[in-house]
């Protein structure tokens, strides 16, 4: 009942009376401003600055915070949102980014309106990247999220500015979530969530599948066959027929084995020798060999018959037993051999004086 009371009797300013800040202002880039409260890094942000009778207005006003405002160039009935970051602007005057000035077509000295509003918190937002250059950026989902901590409001349609080693960037704002009939959402104290479309002018590479080319030519058997400078290990592994086969694909060619381990009836067919000298001119080729032959680089020369024969047959083992226990009988002194010139000691000595 006394609500109605206080709010006539005080004589309450008509900004009081609905809830809402409505001014027009004369309107300046930041780069205008007085040098002692100049702030250059606002180019590159969302918020205005504002004289200190919009403060004044402001506090007698159930405000919610963080202060948001809506822009609009009633000319050309562009609009946009920000929010504020100083009251330090001469009366009658605000200054907004460069940015704004281009979004809202204005020029300095224009009127524009300012206006309370309210924006629900971002959700998700999807941007478009105005070069490509952008794509030059090493993390530009680290580098966005640093810009817009200078930001309170986004808006579709808003083309943005943000400065990454010394080096302006234009983003377009596509889309915004939640939808609201003002196009715009607060980012203060939010997760926003941020999708990127392709920058403008950015063209797709056409896929091109590589061509594969093979690192050695085909070997022509004929020049390996029977050329000089082949060895004996060429002839015993047949590498004509390696080279040959080199560049066909070759069907399983093992061997069965038996579960009880015991050996098949097939033999092993031995290796051919069809070659006696290869080519040294020749390109390598992959050496398989099967799997119960290696190669050691030379050839083994194994001993002829003849050789064998001439050789001592070897004997097994032909030492004698030895038992570790000694016998206690003496041995027999026909065991001993005598001694020789030995005579019993005469009992007694003579000495000649």
């Amino acid at each position: 009942m006394f609500s109605g009371f206080g709010s006539n009797f005080f004589g309450s300013s008509p900004f009081a009376t609905n809830n809402k800040f409505e001014d027009y202002f004369r309107c300046y880039p930041v780069a205008m401003m007085p040098d002692n409260v100049r702030k250059d890094d606002a180019n590159f942000g969302g918020k205005i600055f504002l004289p200190p009778s919009a403060l004044n207005k402001l506090t007698m006003l159930h405000i919610r915070y963080p202060m948001l405002f809506e822009l609009t160039n009633e000319l050309s009935t562009a609009k946009t949102h920000s929010g504020v970051l100083e009251f330090v602007a001469e009366e009658g005057r605000v200054y907004i980014p460069q940015w704004m000035m281009e979004t809202l077509s204005l020029e300095p000295g224009m009127l524009v309106k300012i206006a309370s509003c309210d924006l629900p918190n971002g959700q998700f937002v999807k941007i478009e990247p105005q070069s490509v250059d952008f794509l030059d950026i090493s993390d530009p989902k680290a580098v966005l999220e640093n810009a817009l901590r200078k930001f309170s409001t986004l808006t579709v349609g808003d083309i943005i500015q943000i400065d990454y080693n010394d080096t302006k960037f234009g983003i377009k704002v596509l889309e915004v979530k939640p939808e609201s009939s003002n196009s715009g959402i607060c980012v203060v104290e939010t997760d926003l969530e941020t999708d990127f479309a392709p920058p403008v002018g950015y063209v797709e590479p056409e896929y091109k599948p590589k061509s594969i080319t093979p690192s050695t030519t085909p070997i022509d058997p004929s020049k390996v066959s029977r050329s000089a400078g082949a060895g004996t290990m060429a002839r015993s592994i047949d590498y004509a027929n390696i080279v040959a086969n080199s560049g066909k694909t070759t069907v399983f060619k093992g061997e069965g084995q038996k579960l009880s381990g015991k050996p098949t009836s097939k033999e092993a067919t031995p290796i051919r020798v069809t070659i006696d000298d290869l080519d040294p001119n020749a390109e390598p080729v992959p050496l398989n060999l099967p799997p119960t032959q290696i190669f050691l680089g030379w050839p083994v020369v194994l001993p002829t018959p003849e050789e064998s024969e001439g050789e001592a047959p070897s004997t097994g083992f032909s030492g004698e037993g030895k038992s570790l226990r000694q016998s206690k009988k003496r041995a027999s002194k026909e065991a001993h051999a005598p001694l020789k010139n030995h005579t019993r000691s005469p009992d007694q000595i003579e000495i000649d004086d």
